[in-house]
């Protein structure tokens, strides 16, 4: 994709938007990050990419409240080893959106809110350079965080955000956000379109990086690959790098993965859940019907649920994983079955 010469911007110094030799394979990111250009950040992009490397995250993104500053910061920090997405923070009045994927020194307008019937405008203006529009923190509890857009507006919604915190990464408002597009889910498949689920840090103090992050199939380590990725639900949440899964859903020698659909000419189909890292959790599957299954892992964290249905009994699949305590350590984006 060609990016645009922006005034006063070397260029050149920019990360590149692919990372040699990193070919098809699922790769670990938090797109929704702040430095201390963002009210309350307290982190530098150089603190922010070392903390990434250490968890072992694939990509980052930066995304600072209204405003492209920073994006020449993270040129001497990304590397062949960490591929940094350019983006914004996009704080409206009546709620707020990520802008993934601009060009070096892109800026996105966010004075308005929904009554102004203006954010078509400028979700278009990120699509036409191939990024991504991500619904952020959808039930934040203050003022101008709760989303008043409906989900179908954007690409993406992040149902999962650390909201500031690193001890209790999983809340009440991302229940009433997971518990929402769930609900819309059941709907939008039925009519042959869904949206994807997403979730990210929102990281602004240190210890925040990456609880929860996203994980995602990508034909490369590039940004359009990324993009394309969560833009196709190839993804799942998990709530730190320790959290492994694997979830598939089969019928003869057909196989589907998560954000695939399934033909099954009407035969039954095997869901699959294999899971480790989660001590004494519990996993469950989900679909229209609401919770069809749910058994506990071992102490060890280790397991494997599985699960027969039908198309006709099961217009998609979708899998949780939850500690001892309620708090969410994964969830999925749904096998759709046709």
């Amino acid at each position: 994709m060609a990016e645009a010469r922006t005034p006063g911007l070397d260029q050149p110094s920019f990360p590149a938007r692919r990372v040699a030799g990193r070919g098809p394979g699922w790769y670990r990111g938090d797109v929704h990050l702040h430095t201390v250009l963002s009210a309350g950040g307290e982190l530098t992009a150089q603190q922010l990419v070392t903390a990434a490397r250490e968890m072992g995250l694939d990509f980052v993104a930066t995304t600072e409240h209204n405003t492209s500053a920073g994006h020449g910061d993270w040129a001497r920090h990304a590397g062949d080893d960490l591929l940094v997405i350019l983006g914004q923070e996009v704080t409206t009045r009546t709620g707020h959106w990520l802008a993934l994927g601009l060009t070096p020194g892109q800026q996105v307008e966010w004075r308005y809110g929904v009554r102004d019937d203006t954010i078509d405008r400028h979700l278009a203006q990120v699509r036409r350079v191939g990024g991504l529009c991500v619904a952020a923190h959808p039930y934040a509890p203050y003022e101008s965080g709760t989303l008043g857009y409906p989900y179908h507006w954007f690409d993406a919604v992040e149902v999962w955000n650390g909201q500031w915190r690193s001890d209790l990464p999983w809340n009440a408002d991302n229940e009433a956000a997971l518990a929402e597009w769930g609900r819309n889910l059941s709907h939008d498949v039925h009519r042959g379109r869904w949206w994807p689920a997403v979730g990210n840090s929102d990281v602004h103090l240190a210890g925040q990086l990456g609880k929860p992050h996203t994980v995602v199939f990508a034909e490369e380590l590039s940004v359009d690959a990324v993009l394309a990725g969560l833009r196709a639900g190839r993804s799942w949440i998990a709530g730190s790098p320790a959290v492994e899964l694997e979830f598939t859903a089969a019928t003869g020698d057909r196989v589907a993965g998560i954000g695939e659909r399934l033909a099954s000419d009407g035969e039954p189909i095997e869901l699959r859940v294999r899971v480790s890292g989660v001590p004494s959790g519990t996993v469950s599957l989900h679909t229209e019907r609401g919770t069809v299954l749910r058994e506990r892992l071992t102490t060890a964290g280790s397991g494997t649920l599985s699960w027969q249905t039908t198309a006709r009994d099961s217009g998609f699949v979708r899998a949780e994983v939850r500690h001892p305590d309620g708090q969410a350590a994964a969830l999925t984006n749904p096998v759709i079955l046709a």
